[in-house]
């Protein structure tokens, strides 16, 4: 069952005899309104098989699943929108690719499944903002390359990324106006949420960048100049599971990367030219894992990358004043692994990083910046990150570090460019 959303854009109101009356039209006239509701009881799919061989330019494949989609725009008028998504159906976006012979262009594979998804955008405009996001049914994108013959002459970049809420939003002004993003942003994930990329090619020439993401919350919030935030997000990631896993097996790869991430709760905030005041509160209970497994015979430079963070947030403003109010509380368990396996080749890079919660805040120096954070973390959960690198035969070089953390605060004010 879907409901679809229900759209009103203010318009002219009758004039009453009261002046309240009359100023409450006139504000009414000034600023648009958005109601939107919807629900997604069943499940939704969506899958594609491509079978090539020989191909002499690019392979290009993209497959997306939503279960609740909303997305506007205000431009030169203020705009609120009032939103709550629910999908309780499993979601699920699936790639499989059989690649025979020589693939002499660039091979590019986007696989992505969201339970609810809200996307906004401000232009020289008010954003007044009041969503809430429920998702309760798995979350699930896979992306894999079959059989042991594919040859990526043309290089790649293969990704699986499944996001169970989220909430992206943008503003800007320009020529004299302004624009600002404001309101509250409510997410729970109560389901698993899980991205799977494998391959095993033959042969890799040109670099090639395999990727895994899963995320049960994300609220990410943009300005460029001339515009100002001031949000509270709260997110809540409760499922059993939250796992990113990326695994490649080659037998010649000149310039190959493994990269897997996992997270809880996200939200990212930055700026260009205004205030940015976030409110964050978030808390996780699911397991964070993820794992970035890579493997070659014979190889040039070698990437291997995994990182899980339960509750992490990012607020960054290239102007004056920034103001943080942080509370993060994790009681999942924490997992990273990178593995890196060759026989014989040149460099090799091996990195994994985990941590409990994260959060980090800037200003700009330059511009005189004013940083001014609160900031409360509580980790009750295990948390590891695991680096391994063999090289059997011979190789030039080998850069592995693995760094685990249970609360990590940094906060600071920097310099845009120069010295």
């Amino acid at each position: 069952m879907v409901r679809l959303a229900r759209i009103r854009l203010a318009g002219t109101i009758a004039a009453t005899a009261m002046c309240a009356a009359a100023a409450t039209e006139v504000a009414a006239q000034d600023r648009g309104l958005v109601l939107n509701e919807q629900i997604q009881l069943g499940d939704v799919l969506a899958g594609q098989t491509l079978d090539v061989v020989d191909v002499s330019d690019q392979v290009t494949v993209s497959t997306a699943a939503h279960g609740n989609s909303l997305i506007g725009g205000a431009d030169g008028q203020d705009l609120e929108v009032r939103s709550s998504q629910d999908a309780r159906g499993a979601v699920s976006a699936t790639t499989t690719l059989t690649l025979g012979g020589d693939t002499n262009g660039l091979t590019t594979a986007a696989t992505q499944a969201r339970g609810n998804y809200l996307a906004g955008t401000a232009t020289i405009a008010q954003m007044a903002i009041d969503a809430a996001q429920t998702v309760s049914g798995d979350v699930t994108a896979t992306t894999v390359i079959t059989g042991t013959d594919a040859r990526l002459v043309g290089g790649g970049q293969i990704g699986a990324a499944a996001f169970g809420n989220t909430v992206a939003l943008a503003g800007g002004g320009s020529g004299g106006g302004r624009a600002s993003l404001t309101g509250t942003i409510d997410q729970t994930a109560a389901g698993e949420v899980r991205a799977t990329n494998q391959a095993s090619p033959r042969f890799v020439r040109d670099p090639a960048e395999f990727s895994s993401q899963a995320v049960a919350n994300a609220v990410q919030a943009t300005t460029g100049p001339s515009a100002n935030q001031e949000l509270e997000v709260r997110q809540r990631s409760s499922g059993a599971m939250v796992e990113a896993g990326t695994g490649v097996w080659a037998g010649n790869g000149w310039n190959l990367a493994a990269r897997a991430h996992a997270g809880g709760n996200q939200a990212t905030f930055y700026n260009q030219g205004g205030s940015l005041i976030p409110t964050t509160d978030q808390a996780n209970s699911a397991q964070i894992r993820s794992a970035a497994q890579l493997s070659s015979y014979d190889f040039g430079k070698a990437t291997s990358a995994a990182s899980a963070v339960a509750n992490e947030v990012t607020v960054g403003n290239n102007d004056i004043y920034v103001d943080v109010d942080n509370t993060q509380l994790n009681s999942g368990g924490v997992e990273a692994t990178a593995s890196f396996v060759g026989q014989t080749g040149y460099d090799a890079y091996v990195g994994a990083n985990a941590a409990g919660n994260s959060v980090t805040g800037y200003a700009c120096a330059e511009c005189g910046g004013d940083l001014n954070a609160r900031n409360v973390q509580t980790n009750s959960g295990n948390v590891s990150a695991v680096a391994n690198t063999t090289i059997n035969g011979s190789g030039r070089n080998v850069i592995a570090g693995a760094n685990a953390v249970g609360n990590a605060a940094t906060f600071y004010v920097t310099r845009t460019g120069g010295n």
